[in-house]
């Protein structure tokens, strides 16, 4: 390991399971948020939604964005000096996979609250207009 050149595929195949398991936190925030493993029961007797539409996985209000963006920052924050600890390149690959993970989750915010912004601004001016 130490050294050692490790295959395109398998550092490709680890930063997709990097980015994909990340997102395991949104159940313990659930389960921290209702109480209820519902979403881990729903996922278990339909597998199929965890790969096709996780927009059916939880209620609205079970995770929230802001819960989300924390507990990623607070796993990435732990996770990269544990791995370094071990090796700095898998460090460098997973601190990577993180950020590009977060990002990606703060711009998907970013375009749906603005979506939101714009569909409130919209109903308020149509009240005014009705007014």
């Amino acid at each position: 390991m130490f050294g050692d050149t490790i295959p395109a595929a398998v550092v490709i195949a680890y930063g997709t399971a990097v980015g994909v398991f990340i997102d395991l936190d949104h159940f313990l925030i659930a389960r921290f948020k209702t109480g209820r493993w519902d979403a881990v029961r729903f996922c278990l007797s339909n597998p199929r939604a965890a790969v096709a539409d996780q927009s059916e996985i939880f209620e609205p209000g079970d995770v929230g964005v802001l819960s989300r963006l924390l507990s990623h920052v607070v796993i990435g924050g732990i996770v990269v000096p544990v791995i370094a600890a071990v090796s700095v390149p898998l460090a460098i690959v997973t601190g990577a996979v993180l950020y590009a993970h977060l990002l990606a989750d703060l711009v998907w915010d970013i375009y749906l609250l603005e979506q939101h912004a714009d569909v409130a601004v919209s109903t308020d001016d149509l009240v005014q207009m009705i007014r």
